[in-house]
């Protein structure tokens, strides 16, 4: 299958997690740059980017690459595509342009002037024009303008890929899923130990968590990509990567959550029941003051809030109690806490070994460890010096050279800047539903598995003539195994 360029967008401070993840993904010619990672891979690689890429919040496939100084260069070029290829007259398109540029100002008026270009494309060549439309078009577009240099890309998620589908509910200021999994993957468990989430909220770091701890697919929950519109989708093509679980793995240990917000608890546990992991997380309402050492080796990875769009009574009091709790009751075990403050940090009152930024939303956070040890910190060195700077060296939050994760840059390659941008078993139904799974249940196919609005499949979307996915020979092979 022909390779074509594809853009992978995240979050500043992402970009290497996902550059590592696209490498373990068999992506080609990786390159990182500000905000998103470029790739090379065929159509499969395409859906397999959105559906199993736990960092990036959408995918882009360009189709265009030019130079303009204005608004009506940008009109001239894209009018010369030849849209028919894309989108037919009775369709709808949609187009986000993110611009940074002296002379480019306004977004939105470079994506009117693409808008323009494509309606009049069509209006000259038959008569008709597509209709534009925010929600659910049938073709989403991404115009990226850095200085004079413009990438015209076709946007294959359509919903950002942070919606993994699972949220039922949540709390004031949830943390993005995107965000919560690239935490994550920053400390370097994938599953080893217990982890602990001591303010959990809606329960997002402790779902993320038990996914990579699993190996789920986190798009196994989602309803719809927007390359499913696409005239060249390939049903067949999709199901295998849909179905395809032989990645998933055994999870040994525990993942724990705790809120002192009750209703905060409540939340959790309906999310993660909605994603199927209700035996690898345990929930409880608890006050971090109560906070206990752990008995089992454990990590903390934790977001609590910055005193901006949630407060508190004493917030600084609240990053005193950390420091206190860290000290006495996590000895022999290492936290990572997102925050916003210095201010807050300081309170904490513990020296970080590594402080990494991040960005949650718009505020500037830093993403902080901390080795907590028994006794005195020399002692501690002495016994442990060697695996303290192996860790250092080896750990996923210090950021390695380029070429470790990408093929060498191609000579001619002049581009400047691109868009930013054996398993345990689960009991019953606790086990998120594949795709295809009893669609002759909903008209016009339904949302995928039970984690939708009863939104209708579109009218070609017929599911009679695929092979049901057998639930009950799944749900007969782990019947006696706990």
């Amino acid at each position: 299958m022909q390779e074509t360029e594809l853009i992978a967008k995240t979050f500043q401070g992402l970009e290497e997690v996902l550059a590592k993840e696209l490498t373990q993904l068999g992506a080609n010619n990786i390159e990182v740059g500000r905000r998103m990672v470029s790739f090379t891979g065929d159509k499969e690689m395409m859906y397999r980017a959105n559906f199993a890429l736990r960092t990036a919040i959408r995918i882009l496939k360009p189709i265009k690459h030019f130079t303009a100084g204005n608004a009506d260069e940008v009109y001239n070029a894209v009018k010369e595509i030849a849209w028919e290829d894309y989108l037919t007259p009775e369709g709808s398109f949609a187009v986000d342009a993110v611009v940074f540029s002296d002379e480019f100002r306004h977004s939105k008026f470079v994506a009117y002037r693409v808008k323009d270009a494509i309606v009049d494309y069509f209006r000259e060549k038959t008569g008709k024009r597509p209709s534009v439309r925010i929600n659910n078009p049938d073709l989403s577009l991404n115009i990226h303008i850095a200085q004079d240099h413009c990438t015209l890309s076709l946007d294959s998620s359509g919903e950002s890929l942070h919606r993994r589908g699972y949220r039922q509910e949540a709390v004031e200021a949830p943390l993005n899923e995107v965000l919560a999994a690239g935490m994550i993957l920053l400390t370097g468990w994938h599953g080893e130990c217990d982890l602990i989430d001591p303010m959990c909220g809606s329960g997002t770091i402790p779902i993320e968590a038990a996914l990579i701890a699993r190996n789920i697919a986190p798009g196994v929950f989602r309803k719809e990509y927007a390359f499913e519109k696409w005239g060249d989708f390939d049903r067949e093509l999709f199901d295998k990567v849909y179905n395809d679980d032989s990645q998933e793995r055994e999870f040994s240990h525990k993942i724990y959550g705790y809120d002192i917000n009750r209703h905060a608890n409540e939340i959790a546990t309906r999310n993660v029941k909605a994603a199927g992991l209700s035996r690898d997380i345990v929930l409880q309402v608890r006050p971090f003051e109560e906070f206990e050492q752990p008995t089992e080796k454990a990590i903390m990875v934790t977001n609590p809030p910055y005193g901006e769009r949630i407060t508190t009574d004493d917030l600084l009091g609240l990053y005193r109690t950390i420091g206190e709790r860290l000290k006495h009751a996590f000895s022999g075990n290492e936290a990572w806490i997102l925050s916003y403050r210095d201010e807050c940090f300081d309170q904490i009152g513990l020296k970080a070994s590594e402080k990494i930024p991040l960005f949650n939303g718009a505020l500037a956070c830093q993403f902080r460890k901390y080795q907590l040890f028994s006794g005195r910190f020399k002692d501690y060195m002495e016994t442990n010096a060697d695996d303290f700077r192996a860790s250092r060296g080896d750990h996923p939050g210090e950021f390695r050279p380029r070429r470790d994760l990408r093929s060498p840059r191609r000579p001619d390659d002049s581009r400047r800047e691109r868009p930013d941008g054996g398993r345990r078993p689960r009991q019953g139904n606790d086990r998120p539903p594949r795709y295809g799974e009893n669609r002759r249940e909903h008209p016009n196919g339904g949302p995928r598995g039970r984690y939708g609005d009863n939104r209708g499949r579109r009218p070609y979307d017929t599911r009679d003539s695929r092979k049901p996915f057998d639930q009950e020979n799944k749900t007969n092979r782990y019947e006696n195994q706990d």
